[in-house]
């Protein structure tokens, strides 16, 4: 079906990897863009243009909705014939941040509204805080195609598992209902240094987070910090010849702080193996050791099982994720307990 303009709905741009500086650029308004304010979807569509830049070509009328000037909060429609002029866009991000290379991640789940990742350790879920980039950037590269993918949660830079994205703004709307409303079941397994004892232990330990001089972000518990709770679930107690006793927990997050099993855990004297934020550095650096018997680089935290009714059909998803290689490994050279 062709537009007003002659342009096929094929040839219509949703992404600023489609974007042509040299030529007028349409938009056809879809479900994934409907409900946006036309100065925030620029914004984003257009990176590299300066703001002033953009609001000025609205005011100016030289974005047009349907052929007609709009203001800059005008909010986008489904069927809406947007029209963008041609603009000079930037190779890097805002910032001077390098344009992220595409990369493809173990896909656990998709279908038209979601996808669903097995983040590996070490990448940012997204770009900022002296990070040039992380997944959702290099999902974005690796999908020019893609119209709306937009991250639902987070996990930490060391944290491997379980990661969502939509594909829709309703299935994000939906999503970030479910999380508010309590019905995501998260399920994350750690490996902790020390010998766990209660089978199954409910931590309520308020979270409070503060900045470093330096400008890192920490999290500490302290009285009048944001209500935080955490269950803990013994699955196997283990020995190390160098280490001594470690745990292997399920951590069930009933609430969604930032490093939340990780301050509970040492806080109760039981640290992550591995952390290098909130771990036991002597053993950090003693498995961290090329002849370390056995090795390990990375954080023990990973995001195993998530349970969600899907965001459009309702439909019951039990979505996980297998442990990365390097932490079954480590496992593997363990001595266990018996039960």
């Amino acid at each position: 079906m062709a537009t007003p303009e002659g342009k096929t709905q094929r040839e219509l741009i949703t992404n600023s990897a489609l974007l042509r500086a040299d030529q007028v650029n349409f938009v056809l308004v879809d479900d994934s863009i409907a409900g946006q304010r036309i100065d925030n979807f620029l914004c984003k569509i257009c990176k590299g243009v300066p703001k002033s830049h953009l609001y000025r070509i609205v005011r100016n009328g030289e974005v047009r909705v349907n052929k007609g000037r709009i203001s800059v909060d005008y909010k986008l429609a489904h069927g809406d014939l947007l029209r963008i002029p041609p603009m000079r866009v930037a190779q890097v991000n805002q910032g001077g941040k390098e344009s992220a290379p595409a990369a493809d991640f173990p896909v656990l789940y998709e279908d038209e509204a979601l996808l669903v990742i097995n983040k590996p350790a070490g990448v940012a879920v997204h770009g900022g805080s002296g990070v040039s980039f992380g997944v959702i950037e290099q999902l974005r590269a690796a999908r020019p195609e893609a119209k709306f993918l937009e991250l639902v949660h987070r996990l930490d830079r060391e944290t491997s598992g379980v990661l969502l994205v939509a594909k829709k703004r309703a299935a994000l709307v939906a999503l970030h209902r479910q999380i508010r409303e309590g019905q995501m079941d998260k399920r994350y397994i750690a490996l902790v240094k020390g010998r766990w004892t209660n089978p199954r232990q409910a931590v309520k330990q308020p979270l409070h987070k503060y900045t470093l001089p330096d400008g890192e972000r920490r999290v500490r518990v302290q009285a009048d910090g944001l209500p935080s709770h955490t269950i803990f679930t013994l699955q196997a107690r283990y020995q190390h010849s160098q280490v001594g006793p470690c745990s292997l927990l399920e951590a069930q997050l009933l609430t969604g702080r930032t490093h939340q099993i990780r301050v509970h855990l040492q806080h109760l004297g039981f640290p992550i193996v591995g952390d290098d934020k909130y771990g036991d550095y002597s053993l950090n650096k003693v498995l961290q050791r090329a002849d370390a018997m056995p090795s390990l680089k990375r954080m023990f935290l990973h995001a195993v099982q998530l349970s969600l009714p899907h965001p459009i059909s309702g439909e019951p998803l039990i979505l996980q994720a297998p442990l990365a290689p390097t932490c079954d490994t480590f496992l593997q050279h363990l001595t266990k307990e018996s039960a």
